[in-house]
């Protein structure tokens, strides 16, 4: 899978969501737990897990920088997945 990048402004607030719902979860398979790593340089507002969906909400960063946010996961069928996502902040 290819990672995926979003463009940010420095000054917004903005949610990304990482959807473990769609294509991934098996019927009746929840997320138990959920750890968001975010790259130094970029703040985690909050981050929060509904439907199979992590949803994260960032401030800040650097123009000119990219910052990676990692999302790991545990189901209720034992089965653990990492994604990273690439934030690439720019004046908008």
């Amino acid at each position: 899978m290819t990672e995926q990048s979003f463009l940010k402004d420095p000054d917004s607030v903005l949610d990304y969501a990482f959807d473990w719902n769609t294509n991934w979860l098996q019927s009746g398979e929840t997320i138990s737990s959920h750890v968001v790593t975010v790259a130094s340089g970029i703040t985690k507002d909050s981050d929060s897990e509904g439907s199979g969906i992590v949803t994260i909400w960032l401030s800040g960063g650097t123009a000119g920088s990219s910052y990676s946010v990692a999302c790991k996961i545990v189901t209720s069928y034992g089965r653990t997945d990492e994604r990273t996502i690439t934030i690439v902040v720019e004046d908008r």
